[in-house]
């Protein structure tokens, strides 16, 4: 079979460059094999006499060889990870995001990916359920290792239900099998009201710290409902008393696990000490944030980068007013925060941002839309020398919101200066010194 890697960056004065590989070039083969992925790339490179056969533009193909050090990188970026097109997700889940976007946004939003290379290489969570016997066995070739694994329970017939596949039944078996050929895994559970909370909770719990360390760390985040639900399973989010009970139960167990293995286990998104009105736990408690890209974390990681970034505070000559952009949740945090800010002839107001868009259940950052921070900052009056937007609501590795809005639109729209704070530090440092 062929596959095509299609080149979209080559460093200047790499060896991709020298050898005259240019972007929208296609890599066939290396060393006359055929590569489905940069996972077989980056072990095909690892020889120092390489053969590659490119495909250019034109059609027309190319052989280059070429010697290189054993360690030396081509200089080359492809469009995609994987060469062979990404898997897609086959299940149906009661609870999927993507179920719930509205109809003419980019189609990269309604994509399901359950690829598990990209779970290897990314981090991102996959279920299982497409995982071939040929797909295990070069897991454990390669030792992909970790591998990020959507769980949801470990109860067989409750995780069919809910991911609306027979395949999803056998999770313990193929658990046990990844874990028995040496690779770890991260695992992570949308936790549904009435379905995989309470007792399935605890046994899901239960079953997956027996495998530790094997099975590094747990993750529960709370369903997501959008109002665009017209067509799904039919759901509810928690409780302020809900969460206070999870948060009960969760650290009961964090507790066994410190006592017994000295890290915690299993770690809860911040929204359920938001919704509790419950402390965030301490810096200590994360280990290291092991699933800090899953949302778990991420406000007392925040805490933590803001108390240790020291700024001058000798403040401004003429008076400034800065707004800071964030989701509803978020400014339960960050308002005490910028009380205790002060500086001279700064003021700062924390704009609270409704999520129109979505629907006002949903009252993270990160799913802010420009249209409306927008709205959001015209109805408030009032002097505004610059705007600062939160950096977790543009799409990773692109200057752009969910709508399709830039930062750009926003200053363009209130004719005010715009930056983005993608960190703690990033904040700070633009109040204290926004010029």
């Amino acid at each position: 079979m062929t596959y095509k890697g299609i080149i979209s960056t080559v460093i200047p004065d790499s060896i991709g460059a020298e050898i005259g590989l240019v972007p929208g070039d296609r890599l066939l083969e290396v060393n006359g094999e055929a590569v489905q992925d940069i996972i077989d790339l980056s072990f095909a490179l690892a020889e120092e006499e390489i053969e590659l056969l490119i495909e250019h533009a034109s059609g027309n193909q190319e052989l280059i060889a070429f010697e290189k050090e054993y360690d030396e990188d081509l200089g080359l970026e492809f469009e995609n990870a994987v060469f062979d097109n990404v898997r897609h997700c086959a299940n149906n889940c009661i609870f999927c995001f993507v179920d719930q976007m509205p109809i003419g946004m980019r189609d990269s939003l309604y994509i399901k990916d359950d690829d598990y290379r990209l779970s290897f290489l990314y981090g991102n969570f996959v279920t299982l359920t497409n995982l071939s016997s040929r797909d295990l066995n070069r897991i454990a070739r390669l030792h992909l290792s970790p591998l990020y694994v959507s769980v949801h329970t470990t109860n067989g017939e409750l995780r069919q239900q809910m991911l609306a596949s027979k395949q999803a039944g056998k999770i313990m078996e193929q658990l046990n099998e990844l874990v028995e050929k040496d690779i770890e895994l991260h695992t992570q559970v949308v936790l549904c009201p009435g379905f995989n909370d309470g007792k399935e909770l605890e046994k899901t719990i239960s079953d997956l710290y027996a495998m530790h360390p094997a099975v590094l760390s747990l993750a529960i985040v709370p369903v997501g409902l959008t109002r665009y639900r017209d067509n799904c399973h039919p759901l509810t989010k928690f409780s302020a008393s809900a969460a206070g009970e999870i948060i009960k139960l969760v650290h009961h167990w964090q507790k066994k696990c410190r006592t017994e293995s000295h890290s915690s286990f299993v770690y809860l998104a911040d929204e359920f000490y938001l919704a509790a009105g419950k402390e965030i736990p301490s810096y200590e408690s994360y280990d290291g944030f092991p699933q800090l890209e899953n949302g778990i974390g991420l406000v007392r990681s925040f805490l933590a980068d803001w108390e240790q970034e020291q700024v001058s505070m000798e403040g401004y000559s003429e008076p400034h007013y800065i707004d800071v952009v964030c989701g509803v949740s978020a400014a339960k945090i960050l308002s005490p925060l910028i009380a205790d800010f002060r500086i001279p002839n700064l003021t700062v107001r924390i704009i609270a941002v409704e999520n129109k868009f979505f629907g006002s259940s949903i009252t993270v950052t990160g799913l802010l839309t420009g249209s409306d921070i927008i709205a959001a900052l015209k109805e408030i009056p009032g002097p505004r020398t610059a705007v600062i937007i939160p950096g977790v609501a543009l799409r990773k590795g692109e200057h752009v919101f969910l709508d399709n809005l830039t930062p750009d639109t926003i200053a363009a729209k209130l004719d005010v200066p715009v930056r983005t704070a993608y960190s703690a530090q990033d904040l700070k440092q633009f109040l204290a010194a926004w010029r």
